[in-house]
């Protein structure tokens, strides 16, 4: 296997080669630090050591977008695996694992099991968002002495069962921390209007590249399709994620562009189908994906549309888990973003942006 750099600046080559191959690290960044592509690239690095490596995510979407960022990487063996969490404990446990009400696992069930067959020699485990994945998950990495790699922002929850980065790190044991700076993804006008949704101590910094300024748009009756088919046929070759709150509105926006316009062949993602079209994405073409609020995390679009936001006009603008839902998915955007609603009125959370960060109309 060898080893090819995709798309890192020096200073995230550099980080990449100063980390340690042994003990356990958590890497922290914001959105746009190039936490999926450094998870990619440390896992195909640790690989090279001679041991299997299992790259983790929470969300299958997630999964199937690094398992195609390792192939594009040119990975010449099975070295390195990319599968979801709940997938990898479930092989790791064989039969049928005990759940709990969480959805995830009997974790007590799961400590006794690894305290009746050891540490697993040379396991090894790089986690994509591992602020998503709970805290007892990582307590189980420490009991099969499994040399753990996580990259994480605590600022980018979108899930009940989560993990802060001292959780995660108390629970691992010893746990070098490091932290990424940089915003790769974004321009500063879409940075800096996601920045009013952040919720940490102090807003990263914003990049230097420049855009067009986020919108918002008054939707009519199929008026968020007709904006997508525009999009759609303005830039052909770019990625366009729509992301909504609900699986009806995602089916209901698939109808209205099949029937506008059918040659757009947009696709639609939901964690309920068990297989086919709507579960398994071809994520490196371009067009328009169509995907729940919960399955956006670590994913990059060139052109992000968030065509529900009246769906949020009840909701306390102030709430931290509000602000936060709003950070994750405005910072997929790489280069446009629109918002959109239905009715009279904004909804207060973007109501009381001005208009030099969010045109109007």
């Amino acid at each position: 296997m060898t080893l090819t750099y995709l798309d890192l600046t020096p200073e995230q080559r550099a980080g990449l080669d100063a980390l340690p191959f042994d003990g356990n690290h958590l890497i922290s960044g914001p959105p746009g630090s190039g936490k999926s592509l450094l998870a990619a690239q440390r896992a195909i690095m640790l690989a090279l050591t001679g041991t299997p490596v299992a790259v983790l995510t929470r969300s299958n979407l997630l999964r199937q977008s690094l398992a195609a960022t390792v192939r594009a990487l040119g990975t010449a063996d099975r070295g390195v695996r990319v599968t979801t969490a709940h997938a990898w404990l479930a092989e790791w446990h064989g039969g049928k694992a005990p759940r709990s009400d969480d959805g995830w696992y009997d974790w007590h069930a799961l400590y006794e099991r690894a305290a009746d067959t050891g540490p697993i020699p040379g396991l090894t485990l790089v986690v994509d968002e591992g602020q998503d994945l709970p805290p007892e998950f990582y307590l189980l990495c420490r009991m099969l002495g499994a040399r753990t790699t996580v990259y994480a922002d605590e600022c980018q929850r979108l899930t009940d069962t989560h993990s802060t980065l001292a959780e995660i790190a108390r629970n691992l044991g010893r746990c070098t921390r490091h932290e990424l700076d940089g915003n790769h993804r974004n321009t500063e006008q879409i940075a800096s209007f996601a920045a009013h949704f952040h919720t940490g101590a102090g807003a990263p910094a914003l990049p230097a590249r420049q855009g067009p300024p986020p919108r918002l748009h008054r939707f009519h009756e199929r008026g968020a399709a007709d904006l997508l088919a525009l999009l759609a046929e303005r830039h052909p070759k770019d990625s366009i994620g729509v992301v909504v709150g609900s699986k009806h509105t995602q089916f209901s926006l698939l109808g209205s562009l099949t029937r506008r316009a059918p040659r757009l062949k947009p696709q639609l993602y939901t964690s309920e189908a068990k297989g086919g079209q709507y579960r398994n994405l071809d994520l490196g073409r371009p067009g328009i994906v169509i995907v729940h609020r919960a399955s956006a995390k670590g994913l990059g679009f060139d052109t992000v549309v968030i065509p529900d936001t009246h769906t949020d006009a009840a909701g306390d603008p102030s709430a931290a888990a509000l602000r936060m839902t709003y950070y994750v998915l405005t910072t997929r955007a790489r280069r446009e973003l629109h918002l959109g609603y239905e009715g009279e009125s904004e909804p207060p959370m973007l109501a009381q942006v001005g208009k030099g960060e969010l045109m109007r109309g």
